[in-house]
This record gives structure tokens, sequence and C-alpha cells, in this order.
């Protein structure tokens, strides 16, 4: 079995017990009798570069150096202002925190005094009226 496809062709060889074996043949494009394939251009010559063109292109380069420089430099500023407005803001609520759990101390500690003080009373208030003889 032979098989050719444009600039490709393909023998079958001996089938075996686990496939069937092939030949593969390359043909040149020189060889081929096909003609319908376009002819490959030749590349036009180089033309040769200026040496201002040339320092062009490096300031060029230069430019976007700079450019993506700035770019990463300005990125940097804005994430650590960022950074330093979330501490800042951190900081007030970590302060508020503070404040209002010490006035709710100051204030349960003022109300425990009182209570203290009125218990106290009240014990002294019973230990003068068992004190004192009653009144015939």
């Amino acid at each position: 079995m032979t098989s050719i496809v444009s600039d490709l062709e393909v023998k079958g060889l001996n089938k075996r017990v686990s496939g069937q074996s092939f030949e593969v043949i390359l043909k040149c494009p020189n060889q081929s009798g096909d003609k319908s394939q376009p002819q490959l251009l030749p590349s036009p010559p180089k033309r040769e570069v200026s040496l201002e063109e040339l320092q062009k292109r490096l300031e060029a380069a230069e430019e976007r150096r700079k450019s993506q420089e700035m770019l990463v430099l300005k990125q940097l500023a804005e994430k650590r202002e960022h950074v330093q407005e979330v501490l800042h803001k951190a900081r007030e609520e970590n302060d508020i925190f503070s404040k209002k759990t010490e006035e709710k101390l100051i204030q349960k500690m003022e109300v425990i005094k009182e209570n203290r003080e009125a218990h106290l009373n009240a014990l002294k208030q019973r230990l003068r009226e068992k004190a004192s003889p009653p009144v015939q």
C-alpha cells in the first residue's frame, strides 16, 4: 500500500502481530512534480540602520524603562500609602475601643463603690439599732 500526500509519501510495510509498520519518505520541494505550491519569495535585503536611528531606538527604550520604573514606583507608593491609612484607621479604632472600655470600667467601679457604701451604711444602721436600747 502506497499513499502520496503533496510532499509526503507513505509506504506500508509488512504487517506485524503488534500492528502495522510504515515507511515515511519526505520529498524535497525541488523533486516535487506538483507546481501548484507558490514559490517562496526571497526576503528583501536588510537595510542598514543609521546611527541616528539606533540612537532614537536607544532613547525610546530608555524612556520605556523610565516609564516602567516610574509606574512601579507609583504603585509601590500607592500601596505604602494604603498600608499607612489602614494602620492609622486601626490605631484610631483601637484608641476608641480603649476609651470606651475604660469609661465602662470606671462607671462599673463607681456603681460597685456606691453599692458597697450603701451596704456598709445599712450594716452600720442595723448595728446602731441593735446597740441602742429600745425607747419605751
